[in-house]
């Protein structure tokens, strides 16, 4: 999701430099006046502008009797105290150009007096009178002294003024709150901009509501919630409902990391928490969002290696703050985590988060809708139905499916098409959620062949299964981190499991490492993934889900979806090693009847099961349709568009190659599992 803008300097008067250092302005410029009031006492005269004439030049104007005897251009013979030179100052008569009048000209002569002893001697013999003028400018001489050291402590100044604020003023500031202020008119998101979460949503706008017009409500005694909790899983969009909730009230929103509290200080965090308040107070009624409040809500005393520690003292704080003796009206903390297995129950408690709203993985008509909003900043090519590529997404989050338009638009961008079509949006499927497709792997041709009936037993075994999902594609190129892929999709949002349907997924997870064991007579390590997938999901049905006839419907184990490692040490195994045993038993009875059950099918399909790898060694890619063509037929009557097979061949098909094209309303979603030898 895209973020707003942060706050500007102006609506956070606590954090960071201005922009524009207008301090340093004003001290340059008191600086340049100094030294040109010091030029000023220097060589000022009143005369205006002189020119500068050597001391023989002067000469020869005494001589020829050049120089202005006049009241307004006395000649002055200027001694100023402490310096070795004097000046005389006056005026000469310039001839003019033509006709033209001759003009008077100020000048300035430098002289050393005691090099020309015979000056007053010139002078007298050509009839010029001069006066003998002292001055005294030591302020200016001063001040010209100390312009070079006061600009060098200045430049000083400058380089360390970051140093300098951290040894003071920074130190006191260590323990304010780094919560920042979302300014108003640059938070550009409202629910508009929010799409498949709508019960959550009615959950906040009814807390906006609240906000706009608080009387609404206590006149049925009700008050203001003191916290809600959001939760789900990463990328729902928890902290885009946060922001919305920003856009759309008119009160003061301040923002704040779980992780900006902690430092390597003790009682920073507490501080911060504390300040925190403090500007809340101020600004009550407000709206302070926590952003993974897991990094300092965790369970205390679960901590590994001590209790007492500085993210249990802001924990308390926190706590304190939120409900307790001295409460806080008008603050509402929004908090965000994806972990809420991890928090003190003391912090989920009513009267602290009186409210969790849990944020889901949006259903169809969510995905669609997501969709929809993000597809507004894109352009979509015509007859492009958003309803099939969010049928073809299940389980996508609202930022993966961001991701997948985005993605889209590049790929449209590169092949230099005007619009995106629904082949971008499947391609750019595939690779957010399995990876982008590895064309420039080397494989060997027993490599290909290898992975070619590995998946091949897959495909198979989906379609002939009764219990399975439709299988939507079958490869050979390497994606990501397996060689090839098989991959299947529900026909609608599943939030359940029947047992027959988890039986049949073992047995298609088996398919894989059967087929290589009777093409070729052995196994590769191709079949980890499918190994581990079945693993644990034997483990979940005996364990978790009670669908073992032997050992019942009980629980075994307590089993969360996320390892807490401080809670998880100290809990002791709640089952004998006697039952240990016979669950390992059951699990792995689970497993070798799948894969018999995957041995007797394949082995009477062995003839399919050729057809089909030759089929993807021919042309490496197969949708589910040309799978079933080949179970139906026993060749491929429609191929995909291609290099044609070998004259001869089984797969020489009877009517020329056509693409094939499914209407939208009957399409395949994009979307679904993925089974596959991985790299």
């Amino acid at each position: 999701m895209a973020q707003p803008e942060r706050n500007s300097q102006k609506d956070n008067k606590r954090g960071g430099d201005p922009n524009f250092n207008w301090r340093g302005v004003v001290l340059f410029a008191i600086a340049f006046a100094l030294i040109g009031l010091a030029l000023l006492f220097r060589g000022g005269t009143g005369y205006g502008t002189e020119e500068d004439v050597p001391y023989n030049r002067f000469l020869e104007l005494v001589e020829h009797k050049q120089i202005v005897n006049d009241p307004k251009f006395p000649l002055h013979l200027v001694v100023e105290d402490g310096r070795p030179t004097q000046t005389i100052r006056g005026a000469y008569s310039r001839p003019g150009v033509g006709n033209a009048p001759p003009q008077q000209v100020p000048f300035r002569t430098t002289i050393y007096l005691n090099f020309t002893t015979d000056l007053q001697e010139k002078l007298a013999a050509a009839h010029v009178p001069i006066a003998i003028k002292t001055e005294s400018n030591v302020l200016a001489q001063a001040v010209i002294g100390f312009v070079p050291i006061a600009l060098f402590l200045l430049i000083l100044y400058f380089l360390f003024r970051q140093q300098i604020r951290m040894a003071g003023k920074g130190a006191l500031n260590f323990g304010k709150s780094k919560a920042r202020m979302l300014a108003r008119d640059k938070n550009k998101i409202t629910f508009k901009d929010v799409a498949g979460v709508e019960e959550a949503k009615d959950e906040v706008q009814e807390l906006v509501e609240f906000l706009r017009d608080p009387k609404k409500f206590q006149k049925l005694g009700g008050r203001i919630p003191k916290g809600v909790l959001l939760v789900g899983p990463p990328g729902t969009g928890k902290t885009l409902i946060a922001r919305a909730i920003a856009g759309e009230a008119d009160v003061p929103f301040f923002s704040i990391s779980g992780s900006d509290f902690v430092e390597m200080f003790v009682g920073v965090g507490a501080s911060r928490v504390r300040d925190m308040f403090e500007q809340g107070k101020k600004s009550a009624p407000c709206i302070i969002f926590i952003d993974e409040i897991d990094a300092v809500g965790r369970h205390r005393g679960h901590g590994v290696g001590g209790g007492h520690d500085e993210r249990e003292q802001t924990l308390n704080a926190l706590l304190v703050e939120m409900d307790g003796f001295d409460t806080q009206e008008g603050v509402i903390i929004i908090a965000a985590t994806n972990r809420p297995d991890v928090l003190d129950p003391a912090l989920l408690r009513p009267g602290r988060f009186d409210r969790q709203i849990t944020v889901n993985l949006p259903d169809v008509k969510g995905r669609e809708e997501i969709l929809r909003v993000h597809s507004k900043k894109v352009k979509l090519a015509e007859g492009v139905d958003l309803a099939v590529v969010a049928r073809g997404t299940p389980g996508y989050s609202g930022a993966e499916l961001a991701n997948v338009i985005n993605e889209a638009a590049l790929l449209a961008a590169r092949r230099g098409l005007k619009g995106i079509t629904l082949a971008e949006l499947e391609e750019s499927r595939d690779k957010v959620r399995w990876g982008k497709e590895r064309r420039s792997l080397a494989l060997s041709e027993k490599e290909k062949t290898n992975t070619a009936y590995h998946e091949a037993g897959h495909a198979l075994l989906l379609e002939l299964l009764e219990f399975t999902e439709p299988l939507h594609k079958v490869t050979i190129i390497p994606r990501g981190p397996s060689l090839g892929s098989t991959m299947w999709l529900p026909l609608e949002d599943k939030y359940t499991q029947r047992r027959k349907e988890l039986l049949d997924d073992l047995v298609v997870g088996m398919g894989g490492r059967v087929a290589e064991e009777i093409v070729f007579g052995d196994v590769t390590s191709g079949a980890r993934g499918d190994i581990q997938m079945a693993t644990r999901l034997a483990r979940k049905m005996v364990c978790e889900w009670g669908m073992s006839d032997k050992m019942g419907m009980v629980e075994y184990g307590e089993h969360e979806d996320y390892v807490f490692l401080g809670r998880d040490i100290s809990r002791a195994r709640d089952y004998s090693e006697a039952t240990a045993e016979q669950i390992d038993q059951e699990v792995r009875k689970l497993v070798d009847d799948a894969y018999a059950r995957a041995k007797e099918i394949l082995l009477a399909n062995r003839e399919k099961l050729e057809v089909i790898a030759k089929a993807l060694l021919e042309y490496e890619t197969l949708d589910g349709v040309q799978i079933r063509e080949i179970i139906e037929h026993g060749r491929l009557i429609n191929p995909p568009p291609g290099p044609p097979p070998p004259a001869g061949s089984k797969l020489a098909p009877e009517k020329p190659p056509k693409q094939i094209v499914v209407a939208p309303d009957v399409a395949p979603p994009l979307g679904g599992g993925l089974s596959g030898a991985p790299a």
